[in-house]
């Protein structure tokens, strides 16, 4: 068996964006809103040597990008949307969208990495 096949990506990066633990699935992948814990207190798995860096915010970033300029253009050619209401509305739906999904994002992102053995988990 393949180091890629023992550690099938799909499961895993399910675990990863309900914020489990990518490798059991039991214990919390975060101790608190970005900070992944320093190992699992289920299985042990050691989470320190992940290389998230930006990584997550650039994912959400182009996703975000992806979602919001569309919609705003739509909404605009639809309704006669009053400037001042697009400024409140666009950047705070924007932000709010972004912290939904910078977590996920990087637990997502350790998840791919432990996943292929990358960074610090080639030899977990």
């Amino acid at each position: 068996m393949t180091q890629a096949q023992d550690r099938p990506f799909l499961p895993i990066l399910q675990r990863a964006l309900r914020g489990q633990c990518p490798s059991c699935g039991e214990a919390p992948l975060f101790s608190r809103f970005l900070k992944p814990v320093k190992s699992c207190d289920h299985c042990g798995q050691n989470w320190e040597g992940h290389q998230a860096d930006d990584f997550p915010a650039y994912l959400v970033i182009l996703l975000l990008g992806h979602i919001i300029v569309p919609v705003l253009i739509e909404v605009n050619m639809i309704f006669n949307v009053p400037l001042w209401a697009q400024m409140l509305f666009w950047p705070a739906l924007t932000a709010v969208l972004a912290l939904l999904m910078i977590q996920p994002a990087k637990g997502a992102v350790i998840a791919f990495q432990w996943s292929r053995r990358m960074h610090g988990f080639q030899n977990s």
